[in-house]
Order: C-alpha cells, then sequence, then structure tokens
C-alpha cells in the first residue's frame, strides 16, 4: 500500500491482491452465526418457470392435482405440475377467452367444500402459503386450459379426446426446456 495517502494520492492507491484472499479465509475460519433454513425446495424448472415443493404440497393440499395412488406421490404431482406449466405457456401463446368471474367463484367453492369448515380451508391456505387471490389466479389459469383444450382437440373423437391430449403434452415436454431436479434433491 502507499506509505501516506493525501486526496489526491486515492488513483495511485494500491491493493495487494493477497489482502482479500487472507479476508475470505478467515470469514471462513469463524464460527457459522446461525444454520441455514432451507425455505423451500426448488424440485423443476420449465420453461423458465420454478415449481416448488410448496407448489406440489399446495396442489395435493387442495385437491388442485392428484397423486392417483402413485409410489411416489410427490413425483406424481410434480409430474401433472411440470405438464400443466408446458400447457399454460401453450396457452398463453395462443390467448382462449377468459373464464367468466362466476366459474371461478365456483372453482374455489368447489375446493371450499373438500374441507369441513371454513377454518380449516383457510388453514390449508396458510399451510401452502397460498393467499386466497392466488388460488383464485390459478383456477382461473386452470379454467383457460380447459377452455383452450375444449377448443383445440374439439372435433375429436370423445374416446380418443384423452390420448390425442396425452401426446400434444408429450410433444410439449420433448421440445420444452425442462431441469426435474426431483431426484437430485431426495
Amino acid at each position: 500500500m502507499a506509505d501516506s495517502l493525501s486526496t489526491g494520492d486515492w488513483g495511485r492507491l494500491r491493493i495487494d491482491w493477497r489482502l482479500p484472499i487472507v479476508a475470505v479465509s478467515l470469514l471462513a475460519l469463524l464460527p457459522r452465526a446461525s444454520a441455514a433454513e432451507t425455505i423451500d425446495r426448488v424440485l423443476a424448472v420449465v420453461a423458465g418457470q420454478i415449481i416448488t415443493l410448496s407448489d406440489v404440497t399446495a396442489a395435493r393440499e387442495l385437491g388442485l392435482q392428484t397423486p392417483d395412488n402413485a409410489a411416489d406421490p410427490v413425483r406424481a404431482v410434480l409430474s401433472k405440475l411440470i405438464d400443466r406449466e408446458l400447457v399454460l405457456s401453450e396457452v398463453e401463446r395462443y390467448a382462449p377467452p377468459e373464464p367468466a368471474a362466476d366459474a371461478i367463484e365456483r372453482e374455489v367453492d368447489r375446493i371450499r367444500a373438500r374441507f369441513p369448515s371454513a377454518e380449516a380451508f383457510a388453514a390449508a391456505l396458510a399451510r401452502s402459503g397460498l393467499e386466497d387471490r392466488h388460488l383464485r389466479e390459478m383456477l382461473r389459469q386452470d379454467l383457460r386450459i380447459r377452455g383452450y383444450e375444449f377448443q383445440r382437440f374439439l372435433t375429436a373423437d370423445p374416446t380418443r379426446r384423452q390420448t390425442l391430449i396425452d401426446d400434444w403434452i408429450a410433444g410439449l415436454r420433448r421440445r420444452a426446456d425442462i431441469i426435474d431436479l426431483y431426484l437430485a434433491t431426495r
């Protein structure tokens, strides 16, 4: 370092390159003041959208997605949320009509009816980290997805409709950027 610093000497100040290395090394040796707290786990990134363990838990607890008796319910719901995100990005591209407000309200009522009381419903929302407006937005998106699928597969034979939708989603999966971190977090 410079021997003495006057106001005009700041431009000539030289820092020894070893100083930052020593400082970082000393900080690494200090005991940790508090343990790190895991807030949530990222399970997947789908087309830039993050899906967390909280998302999976909320979808299961509120009955938005079911594991269908899968051996690994988290994997089953995560797969459905990945597909949902892929379909939603496709829906956003083609912008089907917005669902009516009363349709969203009926969906909220349907979810609420799964719980024995308003308090139990509110507690499930709180455990999931969801607010009522966020739930309504998710249900709005689900209604848009259903509307888009109905419109897109309207002429399909009703017995083959679900097979066509499944094939379409498989194609979306092949073309999408999906980072599935679930196995890495177990």
